[in-house]
């Protein structure tokens, strides 16, 4: 996740509950630093102030757009006028939620546009062998219902997000840590393992020099 807000209170609170909700969180103050953080990193989702300095969040947001960048954007901010709501929303919002708010709330909301652009209506993700409830962050397959660590949840999502699709150790390692975090070596290999020895051997497989992916289905 990327997160954009420049008053320290409000950015420390939200950055901790994205982490307590196992996401990789990196944490931008201006407008010119989260342009340049969405030239160079892919995320599953921007939360975007808009009172900011260098560049304003309405600024940032038409340049995310306009550059044929479809990340989810979800809006935080004080501005509650009718008009702000609905230019926020036009402007290529994907939600705009009004300060001061509910983290629980948030993550609500965050979970559900990131379903959204990825084309999955249903709040449990699956891919016909097995589910991942991001609510509760447990996981199922055939005889097996358990909690995933933080980090467990993180590596399966990104995964089960897109079934079908092979996500690289850095785009994986990006979904887990954020920029001030260091990435421990074989991170990646070791937390996969641990997930095929929870939920099965087959759930998550490896394509040699890509990376990983689980099944469309089964």
């Amino acid at each position: 996740m990327l997160l954009v807000e420049d008053d320290w209170m409000i950015g420390e609170v939200v950055r901790d509950a994205l982490k307590d909700a196992s996401c990789g969180v990196d944490w931008v103050r201006d407008g010119h630093q989260a342009l340049s953080a969405v030239k160079v990193h892919s995320y599953e989702a921007v939360l975007l102030d808009l009172g900011l300095p260098r560049a304003d969040g309405m600024s940032v947001l038409s340049a995310i757009r306009s550059s044929d960048n479809a990340t989810p954007v979800l809006i935080i901010t004080a501005r509650d006028g009718v008009a702000d709501r609905i230019r926020g929303l036009d402007s290529g919002a994907d939600d705009y939620v009004l300060k001061p708010f509910e983290m629980s709330e948030v993550l609500a909301r965050l979970r559900a546009i990131v379903r959204r652009r990825a084309g999955v209506a249903a709040p449990v993700l699956t891919n016909g062998i097995m589910s991942l409830d991001p609510a509760t962050h447990e996981a199922c397959s055939p005889g097996i219902t358990l909690r995933l660590s933080g980090r467990e949840f993180a590596l399966l999502h990104a995964l089960m997000i897109r079934p079908g699709a092979i996500l690289s150790r850095t785009e994986l390692e990006d979904r887990i840590y954020g920029w001030n975090e260091e990435v421990e070596s074989n991170a990646v290999e070791f937390l996969i393992h641990s997930l095929r020895r929870k939920l099965g051997s087959d759930t998550i497989k490896n394509v040699r020099g890509v990376g990983w992916m689980v099944s469309k289905g089964g």
